[in-house]
């Protein structure tokens, strides 16, 4: 499907943007699902400055949604209508270690602040080694892994607003809760700040080590998937409750609950999004029915249904 192109008009109001504006992009392989449609307008800011300036000109009515690496995201197989942000390294990926801080942009894998941090021998943020997102994403969601959140090392991050300001949150702003971020959900975060503490760089290594061999050894890191599909519930693994139900290797169309770790799910090559998220409703449905457990979305779905 199509959506009308916008981008003349925005174009139009915009003279001054120095950003990348196309319209009906294929937003698929820009996600790790590699599933979805297409952007109504997807814009790639140039830099922070360049953000603010599109989001100041920019019609109120429109719908805005953020994207990053798309590595915890389905896009729904009718796209998304309004405007797509994408933040790219080249204007949000910088990292920088500041007497034991980590200044890191949005668009920063997560990975690459937890290889910063190690470099200036900051531990703390090894846990990063192991989450396939950015920071930005990180910020959203309040990333974590391996017994540490983002809330445990975030000093403040900057966001710019919807209609184009830019804000600065301290952590208690952000309140972050599991997997979650209160923060108002039309802010753009564009920079964090996180403080690690010294530590011998052997250990960090050693931990970072650790971490990315439990991931290779018990994740299917390897296929197109999105990472942990649901919450663990308070108390409870999502994955043995999704076991139990007998969901294992469950296929529904090109898409399949992971044999190796069954709280994945798998595009095996032709699913589409409707695939993806229809199987993760029927395993939702079958763990309900058989432990009375309503398990939680993690993945992030958005856009318009297929017509």
């Amino acid at each position: 499907m199509t959506f009308p192109d916008i981008t003349p008009e925005l174009h139009a109001a915009m003279p001054e943007l120095r950003g990348r504006m196309l319209a009906n992009e294929s937003l698929a392989p820009l996600t790790w699902f590699r599933v979805g449609g297409p952007a109504q307008c997807l814009f790639t800011p140039a830099d922070e400055a360049d953000l603010a300036y599109f989001l100041a000109h920019l019609p109120a009515g429109l719908d805005v949604t953020v994207v990053g690496v798309g590595s915890n995201l389905i896009v729904r197989d009718g796209g998304l209508p309004g405007v797509t942000i994408r933040l790219t390294p080249r204007g949000f990926g910088q990292t920088e270690v500041i007497d034991q801080i980590v200044h890191a942009g949005a668009a920063a894998l997560d990975k690459r602040v937890a290889e910063q941090a190690a470099a200036a021998a900051l531990g703390g943020l090894e846990f990063y080694y192991g989450i396939p997102g950015t920071i930005g994403g990180a910020l959203r969601m309040n990333a974590g892994a391996n017994g540490r959140e983002t809330k445990d090392v975030l000093i403040d991050a900057t966001a710019v607003t919807r209609d184009g300001r830019l804000l600065k949150l301290d952590a208690a702003a952000m309140q972050f809760s599991y997997r979650h971020s209160g923060a108002d959900p039309s802010l753009i975060f564009t920079s964090a700040r996180l403080r690690g503490a010294p530590k011998a760089p052997d250990l960090i290594r050693a931990k970072m080590n650790e971490v990315q061999a439990h991931r290779e050894l018990a994740q299917p890191v390897r296929e197109k998937t999105g990472g942990s599909t649901f919450k663990n519930p308070p108390g409870m693994s999502a994955w043995k409750l999704i076991d139990a139900a007998g969901c294992r290797g469950l296929r529904l169309g090109g898409a399949q609950v992971s044999e190796m770790h069954c709280n994945f799910l798998i595009n095996n090559g032709d699913a589409t999004a409707a695939d993806i998220e229809t199987l993760g409703e029927t395993v939702r449905s079958r763990v309900k029915a058989h432990s009375g457990v309503e398990l939680q979305w993690e993945i992030k779905r958005i856009g318009n249904a297929a017509a």
